[in-house]
């Protein structure tokens, strides 16, 4: 027979992070992964760089995670951002800080960040077995005891004194992402909260294509729900195959889908020019006529937009291409300018987990200890990662979760383990 102190289900952040955290406890410890290698959706993240972490204090990171900041505050204090960078430099992961506070690997290769986490779990024994998909958890007397998984088309078993659960999420399931986290907890009679993709792309109704790769730099842009204006956010956004993007795009993209997904109307209200007043805009637009009387739509357009945006601006405001302004005509002026300060797009659609960055909901908190990451009906399961129904804006939050839980339920397992089975 078989037997671990210690199985975690995952090689994402968070199971990488939990079997060095319990093998440094001297936990002799099993990490199954589905797929042939481990850290696949690290290997994406930041476009490939991989954005660790952001360095920002709690106080306001926090506000960059949902939907309950404070579940999460007792697992970022015991390993926080700076305590993830300080261990990844120590086991030889250069770091650099760039803009936004966001923290990369230096050499700017994601791989590097999975190469030296796998580096360590090996160098500390513990065993990793790839291409094994776990099937059924075993349990006796409200514990879980071992469990069931496949691999090369053979049912295997094995045991173990506890079980830390870091499947991830439904995004992107071709890095193994697929649901098997949530299907464990429910028939351990765990609650899990409703899964919807976040940080992904809106489908605005009767989109352009020819507003593809189109950037817009410090808009400002509403998320009006229904007749509720229910956030606001500034910054850049990016138009691309999917919709309306950018980072901008996907921080209001989880209220969005919610909303799309509860049946309501969504629209987005994007201030093309939030650093003028609505007044001061006005008289920018009565100072593009010189000396003139008349000036052309499209020529005025095109010193006060990006040229990619101005025939599509002409056919949203209804004037016609050929239309000429007049200054004795400030009816016409106020139009423009109020178009320019709220450029309403409704929003239908969304793209759903294939290529959203993360997942909201998931395993709920209410069954989770915050202090360890156990589940309150068995104290020696566990749930880390984007597992849980706990999730951050773009910006390298996400990945903190998984390392900063990681770490705890690794540490809770093995205190968990001595207590019990020593």
């Amino acid at each position: 027979m078989i037997t671990y102190d210690i199985i975690i289900i995952g090689a994402g952040a968070a199971g990488m992070m939990a079997a060095i955290s319990s093998a440094r406890e001297g936990m002799k410890v099993l990490v199954l992964e589905k797929m042939e290698r481990p850290g696949r959706k690290i290997l994406i993240t930041g476009k490939g760089r991989c954005n660790i972490t952001n360095t920002r204090e709690w106080e306001e990171f926090s506000r960059h995670i949902f939907p309950k900041p404070n579940f999460f505050k007792f697992a970022f204090k015991s390993f926080s951002n700076f305590n993830l960078l300080r261990f990844l430099n120590e086991i030889g992961l250069e770091t650099v800080i760039e803009r936004g506070e966001r923290a990369y690997p230096l050499s700017g290769k994601s791989q590097d960040v999975v190469r030296t986490l796998v580096k360590e779990i090996e160098s500390l024994g513990v065993d990793i077995s790839y291409n094994s998909k776990a099937t059924k958890l075993l349990t006796k007397d409200l514990k879980v005891t071992g469990l069931l998984y496949e691999k090369d088309g053979v049912l295997n078993e094995v045991f173990s004194k506890a079980v830390i659960i870091s499947t991830g999420g439904l995004s992107y399931p071709l890095t193994g992402s697929d649901g098997d986290g949530y299907i464990f907890a429910e028939s351990m009679g765990i609650k899990t909260i409703k899964r919807l993709p976040s940080l992904t792309a809106l489908m605005p109704l009767n989109f352009n294509i020819s507003l593809k790769g189109l950037i817009l730099k410090n808009i400002s842009v509403k998320l009006i729900v229904g007749k509720d204006l229910l956030q606001e956010e500034f910054g850049d956004a990016e138009f691309t195959n999917n919709g309306f993007e950018g980072p901008v795009g996907l921080r209001v993209s989880r209220k969005a889908v919610k909303a799309i997904s509860d049946g309501n109307r969504v629209l987005i209200d994007i201030d093309l020019k939030p650093a003028l007043t609505r007044d001061q805009l006005i008289s920018r637009i009565e100072r593009e006529f010189g000396q003139q009387d008349k000036i052309y739509l499209e020529t005025l357009l095109r010193r006060l937009l990006p040229a990619q945006l101005v025939n599509i601006f002409i056919d949203y405001i209804g004037f016609g291409k050929t239309k000429i302004l007049s200054k004795k005509l400030p009816g016409e002026i106020y139009k423009i300018s109020d178009f320019l300060k709220s450029w309403k797009l409704e929003i239908i659609s969304y793209t759903g987990f294939e290529r959203c960055v993360i997942t909201t909901g998931g395993v709920s908190l209410d069954e989770i200890l915050p202090k360890t990451l156990a589940t309150r009906k068995i104290n020696n399961l566990f749930f880390a990662g984007e597992v849980l129904d706990l999730d951050g804006d773009t910006g390298g939050y996400n990945l903190q979760i998984g390392f900063s839980t990681g770490y705890v339920a690794g540490k809770s397992a093995a205190e968990i383990v001595k207590k019990n089975f020593t």
